[in-house]
């Protein structure tokens, strides 16, 4: 495991600690947490465990999350290193019972200090963790034609052993701008080699209207056929392509070379969408150009 990224939903995830240093994770703010420091001891106050947090985790089991390369995009866009944040060294001595909870080979375990474990007061190193506002994203897109592929809209990345193909790629739909002419807008039908697995942390997706709410997850699988929805399909359609700005939205995709596999929890635990295929039911045949 590389690092473990959080993407906080709804509600003001912070602050929390790390063995090195702590800092706050707010909505739309994401975290980046190395797995030296995230392994040793990940630690959320009281009062927010007395309360309610709500929010999206990846583990990534690969080279640890960088920038994308820019390509013929050039020197800026996107994610700028300027905008990512580093905490101050912190450090507590508390002498009080606390509980520590450390998962190892798929399983939570737990033990009970008789003080804090984050009571480490030098550290020296580059392997931090750091913070993101996804508002600071500079998003890429077209000025003419077609529906370009959504590795524009990377933020950070995992590369894996083969180019083009990311162990994981951290992919956001933010607030933009829609101009291109003679163009289905959102995403059409198709499948492809990676697994996608999307959130939306507010507002609605654009190829899905209906049925994706804030703190779902919808997953395809690499190879699995998907696309928008009846009535995304129909508005996308019928609308006069004038530029469009997509407003109070912000969906995000972890894509991936390897599949995922749902845990049982997900499965029987009564939140999956059973019929979520329905979704595509009550489209029109295809009518091929004369």
């Amino acid at each position: 495991m590389a690092s473990t990224g959080g993407v906080p939903r709804i509600l003001y995830l912070g602050p929390f600690a790390t063995m090195a240093d702590r800092f706050a994770v707010a909505p739309l703010l994401i975290a980046d947490v190395p797995w030296l420091l995230y392994r040793a001891y990940f630690a959320l106050p009281k009062s927010i465990v007395d309360g309610e947090a709500r929010g999206y985790v990846a583990e990534n089991h690969g080279l640890p999350f960088r920038l994308p390369e820019l390509g013929p995009i050039g020197a800026n866009g996107l994610a700028n290193p300027r905008d990512f944040e580093t905490p101050v060294a912190w450090f507590e001595d508390r002498d009080e019972p606390t509980e520590v909870i450390q998962k190892s080979l798929g399983s939570l375990w737990t033990m009970t200090l008789d003080h804090s474990p984050l009571d480490v007061v030098a550290w020296h190193g580059n392997y931090a963790p750091y913070r993101y506002d996804l508002a600071r994203f500079n998003t890429i897109g077209t000025v003419s034609f077609d529906h370009p592929d959504p590795s524009i809209f990377t933020v950070l990345t995992s590369p894996s052993n083969v180019p083009g193909r990311a162990n994981a790629d951290f992919v956001i739909f933010p607030p933009r701008w829609m101009v291109a002419e003679d163009t289905f807008r959102p995403p059409w039908f198709h499948r492809n080699v990676m697994s996608e697995c999307m959130g939306l942390i507010h507002g609605t997706y654009d190829a899905k209207a209906d049925g994706f709410a804030p703190g779902g997850l919808s997953l395809h699988n690499l190879m699995s056929g998907h696309g928008p929805d009846v009535a995304s399909w129909k508005g996308a359609s019928e609308a006069a392509l004038k530029p469009h700005r997509i407003e109070g939205t912000m969906a995000f995709m972890v894509e991936s070379c390897w599949p995922f596999r749902p845990t049982r929890f997900a499965m029987e635990g009564g939140a999956l969408q059973s019929d979520y295929d329905a979704a595509w039911g009550g489209f029109p045949k295809a009518q091929l150009p004369t």
